[in-house]
């Protein structure tokens, strides 16, 4: 019987994984290309899977395929030249060997000791061969200064193939989480960075090395004959539905497999790990019961686990207060930032998979990731010694039902006997977080909420909390004036016909000078729409 896997390389015939084989293919064009590339993706984005998949295609095309790997293989073969050299060589034999390449004997040769003999040897070992070479785990050395000497002597032969006498791979792959390019960002890495590397190496020795480079006035990174790897490799709706579909033939449990695999990528926009992870745990936990209100159970539980995803993530904002920073401010803040490539923390986000580009701005990745993010800015926000109450009413919460409305006029008060002499300046940035703070505990054995990412600014933002089989719809807004207001009630009434809800809540902040003395609530009534308008102070 297939399961969902959430670890490792995924195999067909173990495990119920998306269709790749078009990811494949193209994958397979650039090598036919001759391309040299890498595949940097976030952890836990399917890039092994990948590989494995990639390998097996092109030995089917008549290639020969030595795929190798950094993971495991400790410091030593890094520490020098010769040591790489022979590492290198060892791995590819053993690989060939095992698959019973012909000809793989001729990798079996302790004389490379240098990246000159090695140069001269894959003349020799290329020579009329389709022979790609993949390595995996290229960032798991903590010193990766020979590894870029070895880059820097593919990258000159892969600018002189095709002369006579001269040969080398058909394509190189590296797989990674960071690209040569942005190596420099790796954290444990701060003390490498490849243009300080280059410097003082052409200092020392005053000409051009076996790396290409030819001076301190045209340094080049070795990795620059590189093409772009563009090829998407996140799940789409109709790729969660084949898997879906392969699932269903075996256990036939009648799920709607269009809907299912709409709402999974809504909340993961196709993140593999988060996309598997999820089908798990209905599969296992949920006693195989496929629905949305199910969906959302194993979303709420997938953002309280302990995963390795989960706690890179906090480790990476606690340890870079600039990358922190960002994510406060798209998170928290609503602000929209247009993405800049010098900026660091911006590839760093992009790097780890918190972040993605769309249409030159950058926006948290998904819908889990933004309840974890807000978890975490709430739950610093309890730990700073903030004044907000966590008395837990008795009749918040009544024979299993929620009472949201009890729960917002409780807030409104409790803000009003803290904050309503605060500075604007603050509240204006903190006032919601502060209001999700307040709820937290509230919601926090049977419920989740989650912000929608499409109205979340500086002016609106649309919470939903769902709780037990109820789900809320909460509109936070800032006072901007009457008109806006109006326009406010609007937009509430067409977000709740868009989630066929026919009520809402509208909480807004007042940060007027002449406001109101108290904080009010009333229901208003439109049509078949109704919603609770509430007035903070």
């Amino acid at each position: 019987m297939r399961e969902f896997n959430v670890t490792g390389r995924c195999r067909k015939a173990q495990h119920y994984m998306v269709d790749i084989s078009d990811k494949v293919n193209q994958v397979a064009a650039m090598v036919e290309k001759g391309r040299y590339f890498t595949i940097n993706r976030a952890r836990q984005y399917g890039k092994t899977t990948m590989l494995w998949a990639l390998e097996e295609e092109l030995v089917k095309q008549g290639y020969t395929v030595a795929r190798i790997s950094f993971e495991g293989i400790g410091d030593t073969p890094f520490e020098n030249e010769k040591n790489f050299c022979q590492n290198i060589v060892e791995q590819i034999y053993d690989e060939l060997k095992n698959r019973k390449v012909k000809g793989s004997a001729l990798w079996k040769d302790s004389s490379i000791t240098t990246f000159k003999k090695l140069d001269v040897f894959l003349n020799k070992a290329c020579n009329g061969k389709k022979l790609v070479l993949m390595i995996d785990e290229t960032d798991k050395t903590s010193n990766n200064l020979v590894f870029l000497r070895f880059i820097g002597m593919l990258r000159d032969k892969y600018l002189e193939r095709g002369k006579l006498n001269r040969a080398t791979f058909q394509s190189v792959i590296l797989c990674g989480v960071y690209d040569i390019k942005n190596l420099c960002l790796n954290p444990d890495l701060q003390d490498l960075r490849i243009d300080r590397i280059v410097k003082n190496d052409v200092k020392k020795s005053g000409k051009s090395d076996n790396r290409g480079y030819r001076g301190s006035d045209n340094i080049n990174s070795p990795w620059n004959i590189a093409a772009d790897f563009k090829i998407d490799m996140s799940f789409s709706a109709s790729d969660i539905s084949i898997m879906l579909l392969e699932y269903e033939k075996d256990c036939k449990t009648g799920m709607d497999i269009e809907a299912i695999s709409k709402e999974i990528r809504a909340y993961t926009n196709g993140y593999p790990y988060l996309v598997s992870r999820l089908c798990k745990i209905i599969d296992e936990d949920l006693d195989r019961h496929w629905t949305i209100s199910n969906v959302r159970k194993a979303v709420k539980a997938m953002t309280k686990e302990r995963t390795t995803l989960i706690d890179d993530l906090a480790k990476n904002l606690q340890s870079n207060e600039s990358l922190h920073n960002l994510m406060y401010s798209i998170v928290v803040k609503g602000e929209r930032h247009g993405y800049n490539p010098m900026n660091p923390y911006m590839e760093l986000g992009l790097i780890y998979g918190f972040l993605r580009k769309e249409n030159d701005f950058i926006y948290v990745n998904n819908e889990i990731f933004e309840i974890i993010l807000y978890d975490y800015f709430v739950g610093l926000k309890r730990m700073s010694g903030n004044k907000v109450r966590d008395e837990l009413e008795c009749n918040i919460v009544e024979k299993g039902k929620f009472n949201m409305e009890l729960a917002i006029k409780k807030f409104m008060q409790h803000y009003y006997e803290l904050y309503h002499k605060s500075r604007e300046s603050f509240l204006e940035d903190e006032c919601r977080l502060l209001f999700l703070t307040y709820l937290q505990p509230l919601i926090n054995g049977s419920g989740f909420y989650h912000i929608e990412s499409e109205t979340r600014n500086r002016e609106r933002m649309d919470v939903i909390v769902d709780y037990g089989s109820e789900q809320f719809i909460i509109e936070l807004k800032v006072w901007r004036g009457e008109q806006k207001h109006e326009k406010a009630h609007e937009q509430l009434i067409e977000y709740l016909n868009s989630k066929n809800k026919s009520e809402g809540y509208l909480l807004t902040f007042d940060f007027r000078k002449r406001r109101a003395k108290k904080p009010s609530a009333k229901w208003v009534r439109k049509g078949k729409k109704k919603f609770l308008d509430c007035l903070c102070v």
